[in-house]
């Protein structure tokens, strides 16, 4: 029987302060047939020291270092130089995960082998608590891509020979903060389906004044990738309006945003 059949992978960057918390929710999974992959994207902090710490602790921890940093795209796709289990998980370093996660993603993916991923919505929450919880559930259709990304990035479970087969995460400039999107447009152009699990299984450490992250490279990255869904899933020429949304939303007035994103399902 093999030891692990999951490979977590977290890029972690200046989380010394959350690291320790968002693996502690890794170890007490009820399915523990996991390692957890940790590359180190160039911190200033300590976040290298806690994660070589836990390394030492735990059998199943791999700690990985980039030379300098590099972004999340490169990074998640060092650590996946080093996944030689069946699945690949996602996790962030300041982020919390339910004590049944995998358990769950991995029943679910054993149970319906013509799914590729498997994702689940997510809480959102900050230092007041949960302000947000997200809403996806079901088969993802062809038609809804270009709208949203189809999968929360961090809940999900792949995997890895689909994965693998679309090259794992592209690494470009116009890609930054749509990595995960570009990855599943990649993996259903080629084939791969996916399905989102109608529960709230990961929760997101986020700002609920979210405003100032939204930045006019940011819309342009996800103008960019909605566009790329459209013809890479051959879909009708009309969806392209879906790309324009990212730049009507950064013109709102901040009070706006700040309800909207506070009230979004």
């Amino acid at each position: 029987m093999e030891k692990y059949r999951i490979s977590v992978l977290m890029g972690i960057f200046n989380c010394s302060s959350t690291l320790q918390v968002a693996l502690d929710s890794l170890y007490v999974q009820t399915y523990q047939g996991f390692k957890i992959i940790l590359c180190d994207d160039g911190s200033k902090d300590d976040t290298l020291k806690i994660a070589e710490e836990n390394a030492r602790l735990h059998d199943n921890v791999v700690v990985i270092k980039n030379p300098k940093n590099m972004g999340l795209n490169y990074t998640l796709n060092h650590c996946l130089e080093y996944a030689d289990t069946e699945y690949i998980a996602r996790m962030d370093g300041d982020d919390i995960c339910d004590p049944t996660r995998f358990e769950k993603e991995i029943i679910f993916l054993d149970e319906h082998p013509q799914y590729a991923i498997v994702s689940t919505p997510m809480h959102y929450f900050d230092e007041e608590g949960i302000f947000r919880t997200g809403r996806r559930n079901g088969e993802v259709k062809l038609k809804n891509i270009p709208k949203s990304t189809p999968h929360c990035h961090a809940p999900c479970m792949v995997r890895t020979e689909a994965m693998k087969a679309v090259g794992g995460y592209s690494v470009a400039k116009r890609l930054i903060r749509v990595e995960d999107y570009h990855l599943w447009i990649k993996m259903y152009a080629a084939g791969y389906r996916g399905y989102n699990i109608d529960e709230p299984l990961y929760s997101m450490r986020d700002d609920r004044n979210a405003k100032s992250r939204r930045k006019w490279r940011n819309a342009y990255n996800n103008f960019y990738v909605k566009n790329l869904a459209v013809s890479m899933l051959h879909l009708p020429f009309w969806m392209r309006i879906y790309s324009l949304r990212q730049f009507l939303v950064k013109m709102l007035p901040e009070f706006i945003y700040n309800k909207l994103h506070k009230n979004k399902r």
